[in-house]
């Protein structure tokens, strides 16, 4: 593929990021709380969090590998902390969920498929077939926006996994329903495990400071900030005044 054609996709796909969000704002994607009996037909919640899941670090390796470029220590960097966190997200996740009953609509699964396909492509393509490898050379590992790009990721991927974990905590084994979070940064807002998302592809983004890189983030941000919004207006439905009144959706004390 050339790098024209590469980098007019990226752009295209930016701008389905941007039609994405206004679409998320009318529509609340029916999965989780939101689950609908009117969405179609629907499948083990658990193995449908895997299926839609494991195709991004599938594709993503796939590219990285057989692309025809060399890799360089910062592009190991890349591709390790790509893999951690969809390792997490596609296996280790919804093996930890309690409630193996849980459905959700396939419509759902086969939209996330579609994501994780183009976005682990276009990402592991750019590291794989087009980026400049001297770009990622050992001065990479001292530059600012590597260094600080990588710490804002792991803090986004702390956040992230401790806000996962403290929801899965509030259930025993077969028990469903939805308790009111307390700890950890559930004391500031509604959806922390979000908001740890959106920090991580920001730092990601910074990392590589790349147009596909950047995709990612605002992909990350047009689908999760009004998810953030229509769960923290559901607590809101659900529990009325028991529910924390200052907690914001996802940006401590702004959003």
């Amino acid at each position: 593929m050339s790098e024209i054609l590469f980098y007019s996709l990226v752009y295209i796909w930016l701008i389905g990021a941007v039609a994405i969000y206004f679409v998320l704002q009318k529509i609340v994607a029916p999965f989780g709380r939101h689950t609908r009996n009117d969405f179609g037909p629907t499948i083990n919640a658990r193995l449908g969090w895997f299926l839609m899941e494991v195709p991004s670090p599938i594709v993503f390796s796939l590219c990285f590998f057989f692309g025809g470029n060399s890799h360089s220590t910062a592009m190991w960097v890349f591709f390790l902390l790509w893999n951690v966190h969809y390792i997490n997200r596609s296996i280790v996740f919804p093996l930890r969920q309690k409630d193996y009953q849980k459905r959700m609509p396939t419509a759902v699964m086969w939209s996330a498929i579609a994501f994780n396909i183009v976005n682990g492509f276009l990402n592991g393509y750019y590291l794989g077939a087009i980026c400049d490898v001297s770009k990622y050379g050992e001065a990479w590992l001292g530059d600012s926006r590597f260094v600080l790009g990588l710490a804002v990721f792991l803090l986004g991927m702390f956040i992230n996994w401790q806000s996962d974990s403290i929801l899965l905590s509030l259930r025993k084994p077969g028990e469903t329903g939805y308790k009111i979070p307390i700890r950890g940064l559930f004391r500031y807002v509604s959806c922390p495990n979000l908001f740890g998302e959106i920090i991580e592809w920001t730092g990601f983004a910074l990392m590589l400071w790349s147009t596909p890189a950047l995709s990612f983030a605002i992909w990350t941000m047009a689908n999760l900030l009004p998810r953030a919004v229509a769960h923290h207006n559901w607590y809101h439905e659900k529990f009325g005044d028991e529910y924390p009144k200052k907690r914001r959706a996802i940006f401590p004390y702004l959003l």
